[in-house]
């Protein structure tokens, strides 16, 4: 009887080891996936945000020289078309890079009209249209604060996402350290339970010499 009673003791300590073993590769295979996402998301911050943001700036800077160009009365209509056409040729080297990075679909749309506009600023500037260059150049301007939020807004969504991914992360942690602490007192309580057992040895019978 007490041998079947030892053999459940120890299958229920096995089984205990068990699940608490299972309960932590779960838990390390969870981080290792959150923090895969939580590296895919600063990639993503900085390739798809920050260097878009650079371009973005660099788009303002060739439309706020367009306009001026445009608004420049002590130039002629073939010095005006020189550095407009010059500018609208900075600005589709960028283009190219834009569109290597990840758009949104409300950012593609934003971006055509954005393209839609600085089209429009290469036709007007041909035929010497210079007020509607000045606003054709106000309304790719405007898109491009529009595109600007939209980053602002991207990016802030992805840090919130790593940031809900470190909280998950670290929840997971504890777990495993309060698991582990569990596992440990349990093993410590068996070797303590071992070295204290009582020996009960039978007295031998009175020698009849």
């Amino acid at each position: 009887m007490n041998d079947l009673k030892k053999s459940n003791n120890k299958t229920k300590a096995a089984l205990v080891l068990l699940i608490v073993m299972v309960i932590i590769l779960i838990s390390n295979f969870i981080r290792l996936q959150n923090s895969q996402k939580a590296n895919e998301n600063i990639n993503a911050i900085y390739n798809d945000r920050l260097v878009v943001a650079h371009y973005i700036f660099q788009y303002d800077n060739e439309l706020y020289s367009i306009k001026a160009k445009a608004l420049q009365s002590e130039l002629n209509d073939w010095q005006k078309k020189a550095a407009i056409e010059s500018a609208m040729q900075r600005i589709h080297k960028i283009d190219k890079l834009y569109l290597n990075t990840f758009l949104t679909s409300k950012e593609k749309a934003s971006f055509v009209s954005f393209l839609a506009a600085c089209s429009a600023v290469e036709v007007q500037s041909q035929n010497n249209n210079w007020d509607q260059v000045t606003e054709s150049s106000n309304q790719a301007l405007k898109t491009l604060k529009l595109l600007s939020q939209i980053q602002i807004n991207e990016a802030k969504s992805k840090m919130e996402s790593s940031n809900s991914i470190h909280r998950e992360n670290t929840t997971w942690g504890q777990l495993q350290i309060a698991l582990l602490t569990v596992l440990g007192g349990f093993a410590l309580y068996l070797l303590i339970a071992k070295k204290t057992k009582i020996k009960i040895k039978i007295p031998e019978g009175p020698s009849m010499n």
